[in-house]
């Protein structure tokens, strides 16, 4: 388990991680309000392959003009399921974070402007979409791809 000492608390999202050849693993942080999705997607995104990194709240770390996220100790490898209960996943430690998915309620902008979020000094790209919709695990693996 990695051990992360930061003066600051953990960012509330979650945050998923997929083998992308060429750059080893890369990670998602998924973003928005209670009942958004945020772990539903998740569960999905594991369901195709990728793992989990943290679950609800993570440790976001810039070094080097990149950034990268941990579970918090107390949190590592485990996933609150809705209706299931909190259960063991096969999770990562620390990894270099490439994405922001901001879940939004509502009608998703067709052709929207790039978008960029600024954590730690270092901008990360934005994908906002609907977590809940059927494509929404293709969107995410798309978006990351053309990065």
């Amino acid at each position: 388990m990695t051990s992360v000492a930061t003066g600051r608390q953990p960012l509330h999202g979650t945050v998923a991680a997929r083998w992308s050849p060429g750059a080893g693993w890369l990670a998602v942080l998924i973003t928005g309000p209670s009942g958004a999705g945020k772990s539903d997607l998740t569960l999905r995104l594991i369901g195709c392959g990728w793992r989990l990194v943290a679950d609800d709240y993570a440790h976001v770390i810039a070094s080097g003009g990149a950034l990268y996220a941990v579970a918090p100790e107390t949190i590592a490898g485990r996933m609150e399921v809705r209706g299931v209960g909190v259960v063991p996943v096969c999770a990562r430690g620390l990894t270099r974070l490439a994405l922001a998915v901001d879940l939004i309620e509502g009608a998703v902008e067709r052709l929207p402007e790039p978008a960029v979020r600024t954590l730690e000094g270092v901008a990360l790209p934005v994908l906002r979409l609907d977590g809940f919709e059927a494509s929404a695990v293709e969107k995410v693996a798309t978006a990351l791809a053309r990065l």
